[in-house]
């Protein structure tokens, strides 16, 4: 993402210069993914397209990332930051080790020095002289139900975050700005909590064994129906877990002499799923379609290693929307690859089911796709349905192999019944087989909230990533002190955040993370944004260098651009 200068994107974007024909020397140059401009001044300047399948006439809509490059004064600082940081890490070890300074790190005993250690004292050199300085921004207990609005415990720390003791006191409607409920279900009131509240009274909490023995309830069976219908696919199945849909299908769909090409930006639970496979693995840089079309060709060309056979299988594995940088997957050109190389492909839509899409389907409803271009559609139902677990929908033949091979489905317990009742429930009502239109009100606040929250945003000079349409909006801090300090200043605020630091992203690349919801009144994201203003001149996070674009003359194809 601190690609040189000179550099031009690899999916034919090219880095361009934040003021026409001036030297932007404070910022460098922003990156805009973009398939469709807005106005004349970030046409393009006629530069030849690199990859043969980025082609705007897959796109049905205007599709629109930012990516604004890193200050070169704000990336030497961070680096300055860590540099200082680590100094004071070694001599705080230093201290440590002659008992200069209480130590709390959990250690060998003196009469264990002999044994194979079971602490790595490097390995954790940052979580013991990094992490822990900012630990108090992490694992805030909630009292509450997690919605628009939520109540936290307070807590005090005596040693600089190694331990923390309650207050008794309870900070009461801190806006959350952090969790992933999308369309507002996560509620303990209305038609869900009801529903659920009735099961619960039937079936009781729990199933206590597995689908294939006696834990497959009719509840079960009628969301795996549902979710089917929801999805447009011929079956699906639903699990308990959502890290566990992807880690452990994966390996049963793929093993040794397959290939998978992963995207260097996915979900550890996919990451995992395919090292458990055994399978050859290739990552392509982040949305960049020639890379991944690169290692398609070699993969077909040169076959599998030493042995030059062709691969038993190429499977391509992406995400919806990827929940630390807000993009969108460029689905159209991946399904086109996809179809090119005869390449299956694994959609991970834990992020955009729900949250994309003109009734709420996810990324294949947002560019209007059809769901049987995508050979494997896997989603959670932690984020916009308010409740646990994932799914697994597709070919009968593929629901009905992972019945009986998928470890997630032979070894663990079923879901329990309230939670398959709240997924059924609240997917009917974004479906509109309520008898309402509140599921069609949600998603189109939910879509309302999330442009005007990233566009205020923008027009305050913040560095914000991602897709205009993603609910999941990163706000840039770099610095290692900024993480804990705006985490802290906000919730003086009554504003409840979420900040991100290495090793979740790059070194110099933290980042606070806003979930944007459909529960979210304007008067809550106007509270929010003022607080956000505040703490960004308090801290000096204001780094955006990106000219302000001028009105709008109107969507205009990437052809007509070229020619003018």
């Amino acid at each position: 993402m601190t690609e040189s200068s000179s550099t031009k994107l690899l999916n034919g974007d090219a880095c361009r210069r934040t003021l026409n024909g001036k030297n932007a020397s404070k910022n460098g140059y922003v990156k805009n993914h973009c398939l469709f401009q807005q106005s004349q001044k970030y046409s393009r300047s006629g530069e030849k397209k690199q990859n043969a399948t980025h082609n705007p006439s897959l796109y049905k809509k205007p599709f629109m990332e930012y990516f604004e490059e890193t200050p070169l004064l704000v990336a030497v600082l961070t680096y300055m930051g860590y540099g200082i940081l680590t100094v004071f890490g070694y001599l705080r070890d230093f201290l440590r080790h002659w008992n200069i300074e209480k130590c709390h790190v959990a250690r060998e005993r003196d009469e264990q020095k002999d044994f194979v250690p079971l602490y790595q004292d490097f390995e954790n050199f940052y979580t013991r002289n990094l992490y822990m300085r900012i630990r108090d921004n992490w694992n805030r207990p909630i009292c509450s139900v997690p919605g628009a609005k939520m109540d936290l415990v307070e807590r005090v720390t005596h040693n600089y975050n190694w331990t923390f003791e309650h207050t008794g006191k309870v900070v009461k409607d801190v806006i959350n700005m952090g969790s992933y409920n999308y369309l507002g279900f996560a509620e303990n009131t209305g038609p869900c909590a009801d529903a659920a509240i009735e099961v619960t009274q039937k079936y009781g909490a729990g199933v206590g064994s597995t689908r294939c023995e006696m834990g497959n309830l009719d509840i079960h069976e009628e969301l795996e129906e549902l979710v089917a219908r929801f999805l447009g696919v011929e079956s699906s199945m639903a699990f308990g877990m959502g890290f566990a849909t992807n880690s452990m299908n994966i390996p049963a769909l793929t093993g040794k002499g397959c290939l998978i090409l992963s995207d260097e930006l996915n979900h550890a639970s996919l990451v995992l799923g395919a090292r458990l496979s055994g399978s050859t693995i290739r990552v392509f840089k982040h949305n960049n379609m020639q890379s991944l079309e690169k290692l398609l060709r070699d993969a077909i060309v040169h076959g599998q290693p030493r042995t030059h056979r062709p691969w038993k299988k190429i499977l391509i594995v992406v995400e919806g929307i990827y929940s630390m940088e807000g993009s969108i997957v460029r689905l159209p050109e991946v399904v086109a690859l996809k179809k090119r190389y005869k390449a299956y492909l694994y959609l991970d839509e834990a992020h955009s089911i729900g949250a994309l899409g003109p009734n709420g389907r996810g990324v294949v409803d947002y560019f209007g796709l059809d769901p049987r271009d995508v050979d494997i559609m896997m989603g959670t139902f932690t984020k916009s349905f308010g409740a646990a677990g994932g799914y697994i929908g597709g070919k009968k033949e593929l629901i009905d192999y992972l019945r009986s091979h998928s470890h997630s489905a032979v070894y663990a317990t079923s879901m329990a019944p309230p939670v398959a009742q709240q997924i059924i429930t609240s997917m009917k009502t974004i479906m509109g087989e309520d008898g309402t239109s509140l599921g069609t009100d949600r998603l189109r606040q939910l879509s309302e909230n999330t442009n005007y929250f990233r566009r205020r945003l923008r027009e305050m000079g913040f560095i914000i990533y991602g897709n205009d349409d993603s609910p999941v909006v990163p706000l840039m801090l770099y610095m290692p002190a900024k993480i804990g300090a705006f985490g802290r200043e906000m919730l003086k605020r009554n504003i409840g955040t979420v900040v991100v630091g290495f090793p979740a992203t790059p070194i110099i690349e933290s980042r606070a993370r806003f979930c944007v919801s459909a529960a979210h009144t304007r008067e809550m994201l106007d509270t929010a944004l003022e607080a956000i203003s505040e703490v960004g001149d308090l801290l000096q996070l204001k780094y955006s260098r990106r000219e302000k674009p001028l009105p709008s003359l109107g969507w205009m194809s990437e052809e007509s651009l070229l020619q003018d």
